[in-house]
């Protein structure tokens, strides 16, 4: 069994990555740790593979200070972007045999899932913070997205 100073090592060290909820469960242990509540973490088919890449993230604080700033009014012509909120590998269906969670010219709304970004094999759903119609897809699905990369252009 863990103890007390091997459980407080795992979750600095986890507080470092861009992991969201971890949950560890053992015959002798079950633990649940989730930093940051605005994200769903989902489970994948086993049939899915997805492209691994271990990119360099800002540091937790950074990200704490820019976390508000993931949408901008995109040159004049009055469109928003939507940033990743994270590092890691951006998809845009739930599975490989699902539809996308939005096609270009559907209405979005705040609060719906718009894409899964992979970090560290746990898929993250990202909920967009705007509502407004779908303009274009900027990342093609299956990629490593960078922190604070915009992903999509929506009209409001």
């Amino acid at each position: 069994m863990a103890n007390l100073k091997e459980i407080q090592e795992f979750l600095e060290n986890l507080a470092k990555t861009d992991l969201h909820k971890v949950k560890i469960k053992t015959d002798e242990i079950e633990l649940t740790v989730q930093l940051k509540p605005d994200v769903k973490v989902t489970s994948m088919p086993q049939n899915f593979t997805p492209q691994v890449s271990f990119q360099p993230s800002q540091s937790v604080s950074q990200k704490n200070e820019n976390i508000e700033n993931k949408t901008i009014l995109s040159d004049n012509d009055g469109l928003l972007t939507i940033k990743s909120p994270m590092v890691g590998t951006f998809y845009r269906k739930p599975a490989p045999d699902k539809p996308a969670f939005i096609e270009i010219g559907q209405n979005v709304n705040s609060g719906d899932v718009i894409c899964i970004i992979e970090a560290m094999k746990l898929f993250n759903e990202i909920e967009s913070e705007l509502s407004g119609e779908l303009v274009k897809v900027l990342v093609e699905d299956g990629t490593p997205v960078e922190y604070d990369q915009p992903l999509f252009l929506v009209k409001s």
